[in-house]
């Protein structure tokens, strides 16, 4: 990782479609840049993992490509689980992240040189 690689990774909270929208895309474009990118999703936004299928384009394709390149790390389980759509995430076949009393950890990504952003 040279100096211009800085690695980022982008934790999604808001259940708006319109807002991981915008997470997808600065995902892709930071990783078209050279950039490490992790994408998680946190809190109310784990539900749109169950409801991907029926969501308006382009955030299907978006997401697929996402996922195709690696950048989506997983889902909080500890999230999902409470808000009841633990089995559509594990449907997605992303990771449950849970090393932080259920819930992913942000000092995790930190310790490996990640740069954080909360949507």
């Amino acid at each position: 990782m040279t100096a211009q690689q800085t690695p980022f990774a982008l934790f999604a909270y808001r259940q708006e479609p319109g807002c991981f929208i915008h997470v997808l895309l600065n995902g892709l474009d930071l990783s078209d840049k050279g950039h490490p990118v992790k994408i998680v999703l946190e809190g109310p936004a784990t539900t749109l993992l169950s409801e991907l299928e029926s969501l308006d384009a382009p955030l299907p394709a978006l997401f697929k490509k996402a996922s195709d390149l690696g950048l989506i790390d997983g889902y909080c389980l500890a999230c999902a689980t409470k808000l009841g759509v633990r089995e559509g995430a594990e449907a997605s076949g992303l990771a449950p992240l849970s090393d932080m009393s259920g819930h992913p950890s942000i000092a995790r990504y930190v310790e490996k040189g990640y740069t954080v952003i909360n949507f």
